[in-house]
This record gives structure tokens, sequence and C-alpha cells, in this order.
């Protein structure tokens, strides 16, 4: 099982963090190690002093497939979940100073908590999911994937074109803008449209 994450495909956040607007997915990887599961709390890691929040829809890959066309992108997933992307913003910055990769900054242990997995045949359309994040009851991110600059669909069939994608695959598919430092005693809670899928505490 392979995780793949996409960034700035949220033209806001893109330019909350002075990126550049792609003009095709950025993709990166983590670890299987990097989830986080069952709501258990993220512990804070020592070697970071800005961790940020970056909630995201997470697709499930059901098939295994690789080259696939766009119109038939919609076969390969059957489910979708809730993740947040923690990011060591600090260890990324000075990776990215350096002209090195930042999976360290991304990738790390308990990285990528990840929530329960629903059937997309529960949701109407969705080109039009709205989704967010909550610390400390407090609305600090809010997505709709009708807002996305690379559809799931898009997303499926670039990805599928360099790597073979394979049944339980995980994909993240963006964040929206309203990243932020996270704290000890933080409490995150997260919701596709209105229902909660993740509650956890940041220890």
């Amino acid at each position: 099982m392979k995780i793949i994450a996409i960034g700035r495909n949220y033209a806001e956040h893109a330019k909350e963090l002075n990126n550049a607007v792609p003009e095709q997915p950025v993709i990166f990887m983590m670890p299987d190690t990097a989830l986080l599961k069952s709501n258990k709390p993220f512990y804070h890691p020592d070697f970071s002093k800005d961790i940020h929040y970056e909630v995201e829809l997470v697709l499930k890959i059901s098939k295994e497939g690789k080259h696939i066309a766009k119109k038939f992108a919609h076969k390969y997933y059957e489910e979708i979940g809730l993740g947040i992307d923690f990011t060591a913003r600090d260890l990324q910055s000075e990776l990215k100073s350096k002209g090195l990769p930042w999976v360290l900054a991304k990738g790390f242990d308990n990285s990528a908590p990840i929530s329960e997995f629903l059937p997309i045949n529960a949701f109407e359309d969705l080109n039009n999911l709205d989704f967010s994040l909550k610390v400390n009851d407090q609305l600090k991110q809010q997505g709709n994937t009708g807002h996305m600059m690379f559809s799931f669909d898009e997303i499926i069939c670039f990805v599928s074109q360099y790597f073979t994608l394979k049944k339980g695959d995980l994909i993240f598919t963006g964040t929206p803008a309203g990243v932020g430092k996270i704290n000890m005693g933080d409490r995150l809670k997260g919701y596709i449209e209105n229902k909660e899928l993740l509650n956890f505490e940041v220890k």
C-alpha cells in the first residue's frame, strides 16, 4: 500500500504559502508508517516547533490500474475519507531553501491521521463536496471539491501515468486555504459535509 499526496491543489492555499499555482499536479509520497488511525492522539514530534494542519479528502483505490484514461478514472475508487497532512513547516522551509526533497517534513511517523472511509454513492455530487476542519471548535479550514484545480479523475489519470495504482492505495487530494500551527492540547475535528469523521487530540 502506498500513500500518494497532491500539493497545491487549491489556488488560495498555494497563494497563502506564496507558492506558484501549478500547471499540473504536484506529487509527493508518504510511507505507510505515516498513517494514524482510529482517532488516536497525535504526539507532537520534538524535531519541529511549527507543525501545521492540512485537512484533505482521501481517495481509496479499489482496483489495480495504470495509464488510466480520465473518462475511466471514476471506476478506480469507491470510497472516500478525510485525512490530515501534518507538515513540519519549519523543516520543510529549511529543506526547500537548500533545494532538497521535503519528505522528512511530510512523511514522518503518524503525520497522516485518517478517518474511516465512506462509499462515494453516499454523496450526491463528488464535484460539489464540502469538507472542513475545526481546531478547538473553531472553524479553520473549509473546502469544496468544486474549487480543486485538478479533479479526482484528473489526479488518478495523471498519477497512473507514472505509478501503477493498486487496491488499497490512498490518495490525499490537497488542502484548502486556512492551514495553521497546532499546539499541544488542541483538539481537531474534521467533517465531510456535516458528518464528523475525525476527532482527536494533539499531545
